[in-house]
């Protein structure tokens, strides 16, 4: 197994870097252009393996797609809620996104489809989203274990019809449902603690705003690792593009590191955050219920704190790449943290923290938050480093450059 030996940093330099496209948003945007009826070009896209993934199930499914890396644009004819290729058969990979948004475009849009998956992805809950559809008529046949990857969707398509969906577990499939309510006129009723959630928030500023050219912001779960970074290191750390009226959730990350002390300001060219007169810090209690994306991330910011956090309202995190409050738990308890898991909270007492390897669990958010602890502890080693090609297949790269100093 390939692993990534994280070089420490004495005298920190200030890091200014450029980060992908955000995955959520691309993987929303490239939905909404095949349900419109334009062509629709979309600029500064990820190409990470979910959006690679999506836009390969979308030329599967006979969709017109344009490519171009370089510029990272993706070009879509949309078919106004028609798709072209009425049986296929698609794999979605490890892309929770893909997985959910597609399954519910198929169903609303009709057709015989075979969907696929990686094992990871065969592990992750679909089966209440499933069953709420079989309850309105559509025909599942699971190919292995009920509930779960792989299936065929049969569906004569779906108009006015009303659904329920609970958003405990995952806000993607009320995302999903609310993309596809324009071709289907479907009146959508929300249950559960995160029916106003972030991702919902965004799914819903993407619809209202979305047109023939869309233009994606920076990812910033990907841009959040080198914030924390900068009080992880008492340095300085901007990543370009990023602005504090971001669409995405995970922005109010950098409100704990304001709380932590950091400085925050929103530049022309991004958002800087200034940590180089911190040299101690306070732990905090924080629910991260809407932006848990980064609850590994804060954890690994916790360890070095002078005084325990709380991590709290983050039980749904169980259920996503691998089981991130278990990661959590048991990598940091590794490195020398003590740590208490209790119902959906997180207790973390720092302690005296030593070099270990990080198993990653092929979770990308795994590989990339416990590198930031092997900025200032000597010996952290990170097995598959390869699996951030999910989302940021460049981050050790970039890594290498901050740490050459």
């Amino acid at each position: 197994m390939e692993k990534y030996f994280v070089k420490t940093i004495e005298n920190a330099k200030d890091i200014t870097v450029s980060v992908p496209g955000s995955k959520s948003i691309t993987n929303r945007a490239l939905v909404l252009a095949a349900l419109s009826k334009d062509e629709c070009t979309l600029e500064g896209v990820s190409f990470c393996d979910d959006c690679q993934a999506m836009i390969e199930c979308l030329i599967e499914l006979g969709f017109s797609v344009e490519v171009d890396d370089e510029l990272c644009t993706v070009t879509i004819k949309g078919e106004g809620g028609v798709i072209p290729n009425k049986q296929a058969s698609i794999n979605v990979k490890s892309s929770g996104t893909t997985a959910r948004f597609l399954s519910a475009m198929l169903v609303v849009c009709g057709g015989e489809f075979t969907l696929n998956s990686s094992e990871q992805m065969k592990k992750r809950p679909m089966k209440e989203f499933l069953d709420s559809l079989i309850d309105l008529g559509v025909e599942i046949e699971y190919l292995e274990e009920e509930g779960h990857f792989p299936f065929v969707i049969k569906s004569n398509g779906l108009k006015d019809f009303n659904i329920e969906i609970n958003t405990d577990a995952s806000t993607q499939f009320a995302s999903a449902m609310l993309m596809t309510q324009s071709v289907s006129g479907a009146n959508i009723s929300l249950t559960g603690a995160r029916v106003n959630g972030a991702y919902i928030e965004m799914t819903k500023k993407m619809i209202e705003s979305f047109g023939p050219k869309y233009k994606v912001e920076p990812d910033v779960s990907a841009a959040c690792y080198f914030y924390a970074m900068a009080l992880v290191l008492g340095t300085k750390a901007k990543v370009n593009g990023v602005h504090l009226n971001s669409l995405q959730g995970d922005i109010i990350f950098l409100e704990l590191l304001e709380q932590m002390g950091a400085d925050i300001k929103d530049e022309n060219d991004g958002v800087l955050v200034d940590a180089s007169l911190v040299t101690s810090f306070e732990g905090l209690e924080v629910d991260m219920k809407d932006f848990s994306d980064q609850a590994l991330t804060f954890a690994v910011v916790a360890a070095f704190a002078k005084t325990p956090s709380v991590i709290r309202n983050v039980g749904h995190i169980r259920h996503q790449e691998s089981n991130r409050m278990m990661v959590i738990k048991s990598e940091l308890e590794k490195i020398g943290c003590s740590v208490e898991i209790k119902e959906d909270d997180i207790f973390i007492t720092p302690g005296s923290l030593h070099g270990a390897e990080i198993e990653t669990y092929e979770d990308h958010r795994v590989a990339m938050s416990f590198a930031i602890a092997g900025l200032r502890v000597e010996n952290i080693v990170i097995q598959n480093p390869k699996c951030c090609e999910k989302t940021f297949a460049n981050y050790f790269e970039i890594l290498d450059e901050i740490t050459a100093f």
